[in-house]
């Protein structure tokens, strides 16, 4: 076997024992992480809920059957109104003639999760049955409507993006009986004018998809084609009163991380916030070479520049790596495992084209793990 083949597979069996940051493609143009990044934050401990549907440790509760709930998170957006909603055995009940309810926080992006039940009296037909709305941020309405045997115009159908889209299937239970809402809203975004994204619903119904990421298209109306528009920032959400003694229960709701295009930094990028991300990164790894030396500087030094393409940093690598071979050379007992590590991570830079392919140092290397039979 000739020592090219074996350097390769050598070097693909040292990435058990090297850090895994020298392991996925580098950050680039679009994207400000690695792939397989450890210097990417570790996602957030939340507790799901013992049972189905019940809120998670970082959910935010509307209302958790208590009168108390009730009066701390809602208000009545016509506050003229005579009359008003209840709390009855768990329940929150529409009444007619109170209006419709808004909830005294205000969010955008979210995971929310609601229970409604039309009333087991059937009354009235068609969009005179059992009808309500849930509305995201008060502006885009999932219809709520007994529809289990009433058919009605298929843009205003339970689990529909009013005036906007039907739902897939018709997934009902029969009226009387508690129906869920799962809803993943992601609102509008427009700027100077420009449409960067039309917002989204995805809406699972009794568990089954209804709606299937669909465009908000200005978010819908009534009689009226909706057009593309700018949301507000955040906004409440509003249950309807049209009427109809509909019941909710167990509301809540999680917001969802920020997109690319409000400042996130999780998926593609512009190009300038992905540059800013990638310089911030670069920044931090450098501030933890100040307490270190010997193979862990050299190391967090390479690291930086798979970040930030900086010629002083790339000349502290080339005299830092050289210096530190050159003492592998001389006592080469004990000193494999650190050979390894600063051999992936030169030929990583090669490969990516972060430092000159055949660097010398690499080179240099390679004569001492062909020597001392590190290869093997």
């Amino acid at each position: 076997m000739n020592l090219f083949i074996t350097l390769i597979l050598f070097f693909f069996s040292i990435f058990s024992i090297t850090s895994a940051q020298f392991y996925g493609d580098p950050p680039d143009e679009t994207h400000p992480w690695a792939v397989h990044d450890n210097n990417r934050p570790q996602p957030m401990k939340v507790k799901p809920s013992a049972l189905p549907g019940d809120p998670p440790s970082d959910a935010i509760i509307l209302f958790d059957g208590t009168k108390n709930s009730f009066f701390k998170n809602w208000e009545h957006e016509n506050p003229r109104r005579k009359k008003n909603w209840i709390v009855r055995n768990q329940r929150l009940i529409s009444v007619k003639g109170a209006g419709s309810l808004i909830s005294k926080a205000k969010f955008a992006d979210c995971q929310l999760h609601i229970e409604w039940s039309a009333p087991m009296k059937i009354v009235g037909s068609g969009q005179g049955r059992g009808n309500s709305g849930v509305f995201l941020m008060g502006e885009t309405e999932v219809q709520i409507l007994d529809n289990y045997n009433n058919p009605t115009y298929p843009d205003g159908f339970a689990g529909s993006v009013y005036g906007v889209m039907p739902p897939m299937v018709n997934a009902l239970k029969p009226p009387g009986e508690w129906q869920i809402y799962d809803i993943i809203f992601r609102r509008p975004v427009l700027k100077d004018g420009k449409i960067l994204d039309e917002g989204s619903l995805t809406v699972f119904l009794n568990g089954v998809v209804v709606q299937d990421n669909t465009p908000l298209e200005g978010g819908g109306l009534h009689k009226k084609r909706s057009k593309s528009r700018a949301f507000p920032i955040v906004g409440p959400l509003k249950l309807q009163d049209h009427g109809n003694p509909v019941q909710f229960r167990n509301i809540w709701y999680r917001e969802l991380r920020k997109r690319p295009i409000e400042g996130g930094t999780d998926g593609a990028l512009s190009s300038t916030a992905s540059n800013e991300k990638r310089m911030e990164i670069a920044e931090t790894i450098l501030n933890k070479t100040q307490n270190e030396d010997g193979i862990k500087k050299l190391l967090l030094l390479m690291e930086a520049l798979c970040y930030k393409n900086d010629d002083e940093v790339r000349l502290t690598v080339h005299r830092l790596s050289e210096k530190i071979i050159m003492d592998i050379k001389k006592y080469p007992e004990g000193n494999e495992n650190d050979a390894k590590q600063i051999y992936q991570a030169l030929k990583y830079l090669e490969r990516h084209k972060i430092v000159d392919t055949e660097h010398p140092n690499t080179v240099s290397l390679e004569k001492i793990i062909e020597k001392e039979g590190w290869a093997k």
